[in-house]
């Protein structure tokens, strides 16, 4: 029997970080400084202010309404993107705290980092780099519930947007043929007659001619959704198709819920608004609970190609991970003569090496598929929602 070749490095995203998995020692987590840097300036900036937060604002009732005084507010910080670089060993992310996004480009996995581009309106997921040009795609995602596909050119300051319309377009990847083309997942928005976003459609696969503006469907079924499409260098399409749910059956039973919930729901929503009211203008809640357990459950929810996927209705993570996504999830890849095959079932992301290699995730751990078929288990880690070779 032939020897394992070593596993090539290996980067995800769980949790709103960045973990790199190179050779047998575990994963490390990708520090951002840029990031630990806008955390810094706005604690600061909590402490410049806290007299509003600790009753000490000349009030006589501020600390007996109160209690004690209020801890500075956790900042918000997380990687929502990832890819590998234009250059052996670099790293591409997009982060996000509170209303700001950035562009940051890193030569090596914990190098030195180089902001690219930041804003505080665009929202930025699903990155790609060219790698003969060095140039961006990203998913642009817009208030109204639609989404485009953005460039950014290598060592241009702006991002312009390539697609529009009433539409969901995410996930582009560029087509490594040497030209500018690039392949992305695109699924129609629909609206009530008030305009108010209700679902989205099938999501199909195109392809994107730059110099040429024109637009190609490579996959479209009304009963399957083809995501996260990925050509390789000898001609292969690889995705992932799902079966297209539109809505849920109604069940009578969960009207009936609905109904007797109704009233406890809306006194919650009520004490929520008085809730949120006076953290506005007192910087402390009505109630005294620690909220580390609410914001823990919203890092075990995930938007997942347009679905909420909720880990804490899984099991424990044991063994080779249970999927975080049904079997019917299937990475599939189709020759350039037209013949289609499924690779794996349960898959969530994947990515696909020059030399064929596939890594994928089924949520809550990583795996390789060798060109050769052999199936190798990485690691276990919850809450995998995108995977990537760091390039070599």
């Amino acid at each position: 029997m032939s020897e394992k070749s070593p596993p090539p490095a290996i980067a995800y995203l769980a949790q709103g970080k960045v973990r790199i998995k190179a050779g047998p020692a575990g994963p490390r987590t990708l520090d951002s400084a840029y990031g630990n840097s806008i955390r810094e300036k706005e604690v600061r900036a909590q402490q410049k202010h806290s007299w509003k937060q600790t009753g000490n604002d000349g009030s006589p009732f501020g600390r007996a309404l109160w209690g004690k005084a209020a801890v500075p507010q956790d900042v918000p910080l997380s990687i929502t993107s990832a890819c590998g670089g234009n250059e052996a060993g670099g790293l591409v992310y997009s982060l996000e705290s509170g209303s700001l996004c950035a562009l940051l480009e890193s030569a090596s996995p914990g190098g030195d980092e180089r902001r690219l581009w930041n804003d505080n309106r665009t929202r930025i997921r699903h990155l790609s780099v060219s790698r003969p040009s060095g140039d961006l795609a990203f998913a642009v995602m817009h208030e109204n519930g639609t989404a485009n596909i953005g460039m950014k050119i290598k060592d241009e300051s702006g991002v312009r947007e390539l697609t529009e319309g009433d539409s969901f377009d995410t996930a582009p990847r560029w087509v490594p043929d040497g030209g500018q083309k690039i392949v992305f997942q695109t699924a129609g928005v629909g609206r009530n007659r008030e305009g108010q976003y209700l679902a989205l459609g099938p999501f199909s696969i195109q392809q994107l001619d730059l110099p040429s503006g024109d637009m190609t469907t490579l996959l479209e079924d009304r009963r399957y959704d083809y995501l996260a499409p990925q050509c390789h260098n000898d001609g292969r399409l690889f995705y992932i198709r799902r079966p297209y749910t539109l809505h849920e059956r109604l069940s009578p039973l969960r009207v009936l819920k609905d109904v007797l919930l109704f009233i406890p729901r809306l006194l919650f929503a009520v004490f929520q608004f008085l809730n949120l009211f006076s953290t506005l203008l007192t910087g402390k809640r009505l109630t005294s609970a620690d909220s580390s357990n609410a914001r823990q459950m919203n890092m075990r929810q995930m938007m997942i190609w347009g679905n909420l996927v909720q880990a804490q209705r899984q099991p424990k993570v044991a063994n080779e991970g249970i999927d975080l996504v049904p079997k019917s999830w299937e990475l599939h890849e189709r020759a350039s003569a037209g013949e289609t095959k499924v690779l794996a079932s349960g898959v969530l992301a994947y990515d696909v090496s020059p030399d064929g290699t596939i890594v994928y995730t089924n949520g809550n751990a990583l795996f390789l598929l060798r060109p050769d078929g052999r199936r190798e288990h990485v690691l276990n880690e919850s809450m995998i929602e995108q995977v990537f070779f760091v390039p070599a």
